[in-house]
């Protein structure tokens, strides 16, 4: 009899966020689930791992039957315990979400969602990121579902290269017209330091801004295909090489 796929699933909202219910139970029509997700919610914290004090692991029994634990660390350190002291064997896919919120374009290296599905990747393993275009913390997973399910089998089926995963981001919609495999968008953050003041009197900023397309009108990225109420997939890489230009660089140096 053949073995189920062992799905590993972490996220960055933490291990009470609806959107990691909504990702187990999907995975959990696919194979066997393992959870490793953090115990508080560690959005935007990139691919940090803590190197300076302790991880912590307690086993938590809110998905009843599935084993899941909650991580002191990022969302990057989860996969790192995972793969080391709580798989039985080496996953066949790692997924990681659904996110609060979109993590297109520029938000990839920002995102703590994804740098949980790129530390599975750097392992080999096949990884894929979802996101959900909806800060709200009652936002409408159930639409993401079927599309969910289809692009983790597909995946399951027909193994991306090493050094390639998959970052997803769902439309807030329910009349989503498809999936679209695009580009990530060249975009950025205007950024501004709002300075304030605390009671004691003491300077602090917060930071506000706003975010910037430069690539509107181009309809082959994920910016687009979001806004137009597609499911963007977006093959991504881990190498940050810009190989193009080391030729260039040669005949300088």
């Amino acid at each position: 009899m053949k073995e189920q796929p062992l799905i590993l699933i972490s996220n960055d909202d933490g291990i009470t966020a609806p959107g990691l219910r909504v990702l187990v139970e999907e995975m959990s029509q696919l194979g066997e689930v393992i959870v490793v997700a953090p115990d508080k919610p560690q959005s935007a914290m990139g691919h940090a791992i803590t190197v300076t004090e302790p991880l912590r692991l307690k086993q938590n029994y809110i998905f009843k039957d599935i084993l899941a634990f909650e991580c002191s660390g990022t969302p990057a350190d989860c996969v790192k315990l995972a793969l080391d002291k709580i798989c039985p064997r080496r996953p066949d896919i790692m997924v990681s979400g659904i996110n609060h919120g979109p993590n297109y374009s520029i938000n990839v290296i920002y995102s703590g969602t994804m740098s949980a599905a790129v530390e599975a990747a750097v392992d080999g393993i096949q990884a894929i990121g979802f996101s959900l275009n909806d800060y709200s913390q009652d936002a409408y997973f159930e639409y993401c579902r079927p599309f969910i399910k289809k692009i983790t089998e597909t995946i399951l089926e027909h193994p991306l290269p090493y050094g390639t995963l998959l970052n997803v981001n769902m439309p807030k919609t329910e009349n989503i017209k498809g999936i679209r495999v695009c580009r990530q968008a060249s975009a950025r953050y205007a950024e501004n330091f709002d300075e304030r003041k605390d009671p004691s009197g003491k300077t602090y900023y917060w930071m506000t801004g706003k975010f910037i397309n430069m690539e509107a009108d181009d309809n082959d990225t994920d910016l687009w295909a979001v806004d137009n109420d597609y499911v963007s997939v977006v093959p991504t890489k881990f190498d940050l090489t810009s190989n193009g230009v080391i030729q260039h660089l040669k005949h300088l140096l």
